[in-house]
């Protein structure tokens, strides 16, 4: 398992550009910015990634959490670590999580939870606020994270990869336990960084959401990257790409 941490420092942000959601009004230090990388044939394989970041305001910088599996007896001690998080978290004052296209990801860990007898109900410990359902509400079109990225004047360090190239990817894993050892190092430090910019990435669009949310004008919706889904996964493919 790659366990990594990495602390970011940012510019102070100001109140009056932050977003205000229907569902409350929160500090960034009281949200958990989440995000994962998982694999899915006909139902949830397993969380290939768990990426998350939290900012603190003492320090000012945010500090991403991420977590990796290497093989397949690993799936199981992912979630058991995304639990302990969350219950970290709401130990030190979270109230909300902020997604992009959230209902991806909790259908996938809440059916992962459920199906290896691990409670726990992140209806009752957090609020929830989707950037993608409030970007539609103030539009009334749809967008995908990497064109919303632009609108936001955001540069990405790492390249856009797709979710069927990573979904192909984790099903490697899951079915060749010396597949991970066999990766390039730059592959794997692709993935991660991808994982982590997402989740940086939502933490700037929610502290900067007024700045930008009313003047800019998009006309198409999802570009095919930047669709969450969950990417179904031929048992029999084999792939020479990520």
């Amino acid at each position: 398992m790659i366990i990594r941490e990495n602390k970011i420092n940012v510019e102070e942000f100001e109140n009056e550009f932050m977003m205000k959601s229907q569902e409350g009004e929160y500090n960034p230090e009281e949200i958990i910015f989440f995000d994962l990388e998982h694999y899915v044939y006909k139902k949830p394989k397993c969380i290939g990634v768990f990426g998350a970041c939290e900012y603190d305001n003492k320090n000012k910088n945010i500090l991403v959490t991420q977590y990796m599996i290497e093989d397949r007896d690993e799936a199981l001690n992912i979630l058991y670590l995304a639990k302990e998080y969350f219950i970290r978290m709401k130990k030190k004052g979270k109230k909300t999580i902020v997604t992009f296209s959230g209902n991806n990801d909790f259908t996938v860990i809440n059916y992962l939870f459920k199906e290896n007898g691990i409670d726990y109900n992140f209806t009752e410990e957090f609020d929830s606020i989707d950037i993608q359902k409030e970007y539609e509400k103030e539009k009334k079109v749809s967008t995908g994270l990497k064109k919303l990225e632009k609108v936001f004047g955001i540069e990405r360090e790492s390249e856009v990869i797709s979710g069927s190239n990573l979904a192909k990817t984790f099903h490697k894993v899951m079915k060749d336990k010396s597949y991970f050892k066999r990766m390039p190092e730059e592959k794997i430090e692709k993935i991660l960084l991808y994982n982590e910019q997402d989740v940086i990435n939502l933490y700037y669009i929610y502290v900067n959401w007024k700045k930008y949310i009313f003047e800019d004008v998009i006309e198409e919706n999802y570009f095919e990257e930047d669709i969450e889904e969950d990417v179904n996964v031929n048992e029999d493919e084999v792939s020479n790409g990520l």
